[in-house]
Protein backbone atom coordinates (compact mmCIF):
# COMPACT_ATOMS: atom_id res chain seq x y z
CA UNK A 1 0.00 0.00 0.00
CA UNK A 2 1.65 3.42 -0.80
CA UNK A 3 1.92 6.08 1.59
CA UNK A 4 0.40 9.41 0.68
CA UNK A 5 2.08 12.71 2.53
CA UNK A 6 0.52 15.44 2.63
CA UNK A 7 2.44 19.15 1.35
CA UNK A 8 1.14 22.35 0.54
CA UNK A 9 0.82 22.14 -3.21
CA UNK A 10 -1.25 18.43 -2.56
CA UNK A 11 -0.77 15.39 -1.21
CA UNK A 12 2.66 13.53 -2.61
CA UNK A 13 3.56 9.31 -3.03
CA UNK A 14 6.06 8.12 -0.37
CA UNK A 15 7.45 6.61 -3.31
CA UNK A 16 7.72 9.56 -5.31
CA UNK A 17 9.37 11.75 -2.67
CA UNK A 18 12.20 9.10 -2.13
CA UNK A 19 12.26 9.20 -5.78
CA UNK A 20 13.35 12.83 -5.67
CA UNK A 21 15.71 12.62 -3.32
CA UNK A 22 17.68 9.59 -4.91
CA UNK A 23 17.46 12.19 -7.97
CA UNK A 24 18.73 15.22 -5.86
CA UNK A 25 21.45 12.90 -4.28
CA UNK A 26 22.43 11.77 -7.76
CA UNK A 27 23.01 15.46 -9.40
CA UNK A 28 24.65 16.34 -6.16
CA UNK A 29 26.98 13.22 -6.62
CA UNK A 30 27.96 14.49 -10.05
CA UNK A 31 28.61 18.01 -9.34
CA UNK A 32 30.99 16.93 -6.80
CA UNK A 33 32.66 14.26 -9.16
CA UNK A 34 33.34 17.61 -11.97
CA UNK A 35 33.76 19.77 -9.56
CA UNK A 36 36.73 17.44 -8.03
CA UNK A 37 37.85 16.45 -11.88
CA UNK A 38 38.41 20.17 -12.55
CA UNK A 39 39.96 21.13 -9.66
CA UNK A 40 43.01 18.02 -10.46
CA UNK A 41 42.63 19.31 -14.04
CA UNK A 42 43.79 22.49 -12.96
CA UNK A 43 46.66 20.74 -10.18
CA UNK A 44 48.14 18.33 -13.14
CA UNK A 45 48.67 22.06 -14.99
CA UNK A 46 50.37 23.85 -11.94
CA UNK A 47 52.15 20.92 -11.28
CA UNK A 48 53.71 19.40 -14.36
CA UNK A 49 56.37 22.18 -14.74
CA UNK A 50 57.03 20.83 -11.48
CA UNK A 51 57.08 17.51 -11.49
CA UNK A 52 59.05 17.46 -15.20
CA UNK A 53 61.91 19.26 -13.06
CA UNK A 54 61.77 16.52 -11.24
CA UNK A 55 61.79 13.75 -13.85
CA UNK A 56 64.07 15.70 -16.12
CA UNK A 57 67.17 15.66 -13.37
CA UNK A 58 67.78 11.98 -13.62
CA UNK A 59 67.79 12.11 -17.28
CA UNK A 60 70.85 12.64 -19.34
CA UNK A 61 71.06 16.27 -20.80
CA UNK A 62 70.52 15.07 -24.64
CA UNK A 63 67.43 13.14 -23.49
CA UNK A 64 65.96 16.97 -21.64
CA UNK A 65 65.65 19.33 -24.58
CA UNK A 66 62.80 18.86 -26.62
CA UNK A 67 61.09 15.77 -24.22
CA UNK A 68 58.36 16.51 -22.24
CA UNK A 69 58.15 12.78 -20.67
CA UNK A 70 57.78 12.74 -17.74
CA UNK A 71 59.16 9.31 -17.17
CA UNK A 72 62.99 9.09 -17.87
CA UNK A 73 64.19 6.43 -20.32
CA UNK A 74 67.08 5.77 -18.32
CA UNK A 75 67.17 7.42 -15.14
CA UNK A 76 70.74 8.61 -13.81
CA UNK A 77 72.20 10.21 -10.38
CA UNK A 78 75.20 11.50 -11.89
CA UNK A 79 73.24 14.84 -12.39
CA UNK A 80 73.06 15.13 -8.84
CA UNK A 81 76.88 14.02 -8.34
CA UNK A 82 77.49 16.96 -10.65
CA UNK A 83 75.33 19.54 -9.23
CA UNK A 84 77.04 18.57 -5.61
CA UNK A 85 80.65 19.15 -6.98
CA UNK A 86 79.62 22.85 -8.32
CA UNK A 87 80.86 24.79 -11.21
CA UNK A 88 83.72 27.13 -11.77
CA UNK A 89 85.95 25.52 -9.17
CA UNK A 90 82.95 26.42 -6.29
CA UNK A 91 81.22 23.59 -4.94
CA UNK A 92 77.64 23.56 -4.57
CA UNK A 93 78.10 24.09 -0.25
CA UNK A 94 79.24 27.71 -1.16
CA UNK A 95 76.67 28.26 -3.10
CA UNK A 96 73.86 26.94 -0.68
CA UNK A 97 75.56 28.72 1.96
CA UNK A 98 75.68 31.92 0.78
CA UNK A 99 72.14 32.02 -0.18
CA UNK A 100 71.14 30.80 3.67
CA UNK A 101 73.08 34.07 4.63
CA UNK A 102 71.38 36.05 2.99
CA UNK A 103 67.55 34.14 3.42
CA UNK A 104 68.26 34.14 7.35
CA UNK A 105 69.60 37.72 7.62
CA UNK A 106 66.50 39.01 5.77
CA UNK A 107 64.07 37.14 7.87
CA UNK A 108 66.02 38.14 11.09
CA UNK A 109 66.45 41.86 9.74
CA UNK A 110 63.02 42.23 8.89
CA UNK A 111 61.21 40.57 11.59
CA UNK A 112 63.15 43.11 14.12
CA UNK A 113 63.24 46.18 12.22
CA UNK A 114 59.72 45.49 10.63
CA UNK A 115 58.02 45.20 13.84
CA UNK A 116 59.70 48.10 15.89
CA UNK A 117 58.30 50.14 12.80
CA UNK A 118 55.20 48.71 13.33
CA UNK A 119 54.54 49.49 16.49
CA UNK A 120 55.47 52.96 16.44
CA UNK A 121 52.97 53.35 13.73
CA UNK A 122 50.26 51.33 15.24
CA UNK A 123 50.71 52.26 18.98
CA UNK A 124 53.24 55.60 19.67
CA UNK A 125 51.17 58.73 18.90
CA UNK A 126 53.84 61.44 17.37
CA UNK A 127 53.61 64.37 14.80
CA UNK A 128 53.39 63.56 11.44
CA UNK A 129 52.91 59.62 12.24
CA UNK A 130 49.88 59.47 9.46
CA UNK A 131 52.17 61.32 6.82
CA UNK A 132 54.76 58.99 7.60
CA UNK A 133 53.08 56.66 7.01
CA UNK A 134 51.28 57.43 3.74
CA UNK A 135 54.78 57.89 2.74
CA UNK A 136 56.23 54.45 3.59
CA UNK A 137 52.98 52.73 1.61
CA UNK A 138 53.75 55.12 -1.39
CA UNK A 139 57.19 53.83 -1.80
CA UNK A 140 55.00 50.57 -3.10
CA UNK A 141 54.71 52.03 -5.87
CA UNK A 142 57.91 52.96 -6.82
CA UNK A 143 59.26 50.53 -9.26
CA UNK A 144 62.70 49.49 -8.12
CA UNK A 145 64.23 49.99 -11.19
CA UNK A 146 63.88 53.23 -10.71
CA UNK A 147 66.76 53.35 -7.45
CA UNK A 148 68.78 50.49 -9.35
CA UNK A 149 71.41 53.02 -10.43
CA UNK A 150 71.36 55.72 -7.44
CA UNK A 151 71.57 52.48 -4.79
CA UNK A 152 74.67 51.24 -6.67
CA UNK A 153 76.36 54.47 -7.24
CA UNK A 154 76.45 55.04 -3.35
CA UNK A 155 77.14 51.39 -2.38
CA UNK A 156 80.14 51.62 -5.12
CA UNK A 157 81.10 54.73 -3.19
CA UNK A 158 81.09 53.02 0.09
CA UNK A 159 83.28 50.13 -0.89
CA UNK A 160 80.44 47.57 -0.33
CA UNK A 161 79.91 46.26 -3.99
CA UNK A 162 81.02 42.47 -4.11
CA UNK A 163 79.89 42.11 -0.56
CA UNK A 164 76.54 40.89 1.45
CA UNK A 165 75.89 44.54 2.85
CA UNK A 166 73.72 46.20 -0.25
CA UNK A 167 71.94 42.99 0.25
CA UNK A 168 70.86 43.19 3.44
CA UNK A 169 71.48 46.54 5.01
CA UNK A 170 67.71 47.56 3.85
CA UNK A 171 65.95 44.76 5.30
CA UNK A 172 67.51 45.99 8.62
CA UNK A 173 66.69 49.21 7.92
CA UNK A 174 62.35 48.49 7.88
CA UNK A 175 62.98 49.42 4.31
CA UNK A 176 60.25 47.01 3.43
CA UNK A 177 57.08 48.83 3.20
CA UNK A 178 54.96 45.63 2.63
CA UNK A 179 56.34 44.12 5.69
CA UNK A 180 55.55 46.76 7.72
CA UNK A 181 52.37 47.26 6.28
CA UNK A 182 51.08 43.71 7.20
CA UNK A 183 52.78 44.24 10.39
CA UNK A 184 50.43 47.33 11.35
CA UNK A 185 47.41 45.93 10.37
CA UNK A 186 47.78 43.07 12.58
CA UNK A 187 48.72 45.47 15.53
CA UNK A 188 45.88 47.39 15.24
CA UNK A 189 43.43 44.47 15.49
CA UNK A 190 44.99 43.79 19.30
CA UNK A 191 43.12 45.72 22.03
CA UNK A 192 44.72 48.71 23.12
CA UNK A 193 43.34 47.58 26.56
CA UNK A 194 46.33 45.22 26.23
CA UNK A 195 48.71 48.23 26.67
CA UNK A 196 46.90 50.44 29.06
CA UNK A 197 47.12 47.72 31.84
CA UNK A 198 50.61 47.43 30.84
CA UNK A 199 51.35 51.05 31.69
CA UNK A 200 49.04 51.55 34.65
CA UNK A 201 51.48 48.01 36.13
CA UNK A 202 54.27 50.74 35.11
CA UNK A 203 55.56 49.21 31.71
CA UNK A 204 57.21 51.86 29.11
CA UNK A 205 56.98 50.99 25.37
CA UNK A 206 59.91 48.58 25.26
CA UNK A 207 57.94 46.13 27.43
CA UNK A 208 55.09 46.40 26.07
CA UNK A 209 56.36 45.73 23.11
CA UNK A 210 58.59 42.81 23.85
CA UNK A 211 56.28 40.79 26.32
CA UNK A 212 53.12 41.67 24.76
CA UNK A 213 52.90 42.72 21.43
CA UNK A 214 56.01 40.03 19.86
CA UNK A 215 53.97 37.11 21.62
CA UNK A 216 50.79 38.11 19.84
CA UNK A 217 52.22 38.89 16.73
CA UNK A 218 54.08 35.17 16.20
CA UNK A 219 51.19 34.77 12.93
CA UNK A 220 52.44 37.68 11.24
CA UNK A 221 56.08 37.28 12.01
CA UNK A 222 56.06 34.09 10.59
CA UNK A 223 53.81 34.68 8.01
CA UNK A 224 56.38 37.54 6.94
CA UNK A 225 59.61 35.21 7.50
CA UNK A 226 58.11 32.86 5.02
CA UNK A 227 58.04 35.63 2.62
CA UNK A 228 61.30 36.85 3.42
CA UNK A 229 63.14 33.48 3.04
CA UNK A 230 61.42 32.86 -0.14
CA UNK A 231 61.95 35.93 -1.70
CA UNK A 232 65.51 36.09 -0.44
CA UNK A 233 66.32 32.55 -1.68
CA UNK A 234 64.90 33.48 -4.96
CA UNK A 235 66.31 36.24 -5.91
CA UNK A 236 68.43 36.60 -9.46
CA UNK A 237 68.82 40.44 -9.96
CA UNK A 238 69.74 41.82 -6.52
CA UNK A 239 73.01 39.10 -5.90
CA UNK A 240 74.00 39.65 -9.83
CA UNK A 241 74.21 43.21 -9.30
CA UNK A 242 76.03 43.09 -6.31
CA UNK A 243 78.45 39.97 -6.23
CA UNK A 244 81.30 39.65 -8.69
CA UNK A 245 83.22 36.93 -6.69
CA UNK A 246 82.17 33.29 -7.92
CA UNK A 247 82.93 32.87 -3.77
CA UNK A 248 79.97 34.76 -2.79
CA UNK A 249 77.47 33.43 -5.63
CA UNK A 250 74.21 32.80 -5.16
CA UNK A 251 71.94 29.00 -5.79
CA UNK A 252 70.31 31.49 -8.45
CA UNK A 253 73.57 32.45 -9.98
CA UNK A 254 75.11 28.76 -9.99
CA UNK A 255 71.81 27.98 -11.97
CA UNK A 256 72.72 30.23 -14.66
CA UNK A 257 76.31 29.05 -14.72
CA UNK A 258 75.07 26.09 -16.06
CA UNK A 259 73.51 27.45 -19.15
CA UNK A 260 76.43 28.32 -21.78
CA UNK A 261 75.24 29.30 -25.78
CA UNK A 262 78.30 28.77 -26.98
CA UNK A 263 79.53 25.72 -25.74
CA UNK A 264 77.30 23.06 -24.05
CA UNK A 265 75.01 23.62 -21.86
CA UNK A 266 74.70 20.88 -18.94
CA UNK A 267 70.94 20.88 -18.49
CA UNK A 268 70.64 17.61 -16.25
CA UNK A 269 72.89 19.50 -13.45
CA UNK A 270 70.76 22.17 -13.61
CA UNK A 271 67.77 20.66 -13.06
CA UNK A 272 69.22 18.59 -10.18
CA UNK A 273 70.87 22.22 -9.16
CA UNK A 274 67.19 23.37 -9.37
CA UNK A 275 65.37 20.27 -7.33
CA UNK A 276 68.16 20.33 -4.29
CA UNK A 277 67.55 24.47 -4.59
CA UNK A 278 63.96 24.08 -3.86
CA UNK A 279 63.96 21.78 -0.68
CA UNK A 280 64.97 24.54 1.81
CA UNK A 281 62.24 26.47 0.70
CA UNK A 282 59.70 23.63 0.31
CA UNK A 283 60.94 22.39 4.27
CA UNK A 284 60.55 26.12 5.51
CA UNK A 285 57.25 26.76 4.20
CA UNK A 286 55.73 23.35 5.23
CA UNK A 287 57.20 23.74 8.50
CA UNK A 288 55.28 27.40 8.92
CA UNK A 289 52.11 26.87 6.82
CA UNK A 290 49.76 26.79 9.49
CA UNK A 291 50.34 30.53 10.19
CA UNK A 292 50.65 31.70 6.84
CA UNK A 293 46.37 32.32 6.02
CA UNK A 294 46.11 33.48 9.93
CA UNK A 295 48.54 36.13 9.51
CA UNK A 296 47.87 37.04 6.28
CA UNK A 297 44.08 37.50 7.39
CA UNK A 298 45.41 39.71 10.09
CA UNK A 299 42.65 38.58 12.68
CA UNK A 300 44.28 38.99 15.92
CA UNK A 301 42.99 37.81 19.03
CA UNK A 302 41.05 35.16 18.81
CA UNK A 303 37.91 34.76 21.00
Amino acid sequence: MTTIAATPSGPVSTEHSDQLRRQHRTRERVKGLGFHALVLAIVAVILYPAVWMLSSSFKPSSDIVGNVSLIPDAATFANFAKALDGIGGVSFWTFFTNSLILAVGSVVGITLSCSVSAYAFARIDFPGRNTFFALMIGTLLLPFHVVIIPQYIVFSRLNLVDTFVPLLIGKFLAAEAFFVFLMVQFMRNLPRELDEAARIDGAGHVRIFTSIMLPLMKPALVTSSIFAFIWSWNDFFGPLLYLKDPDLATMPLALRLYVDQTTTSDYGAQMAMAVLALVPVLLFFLVFQRYLVEGVATQGLKG
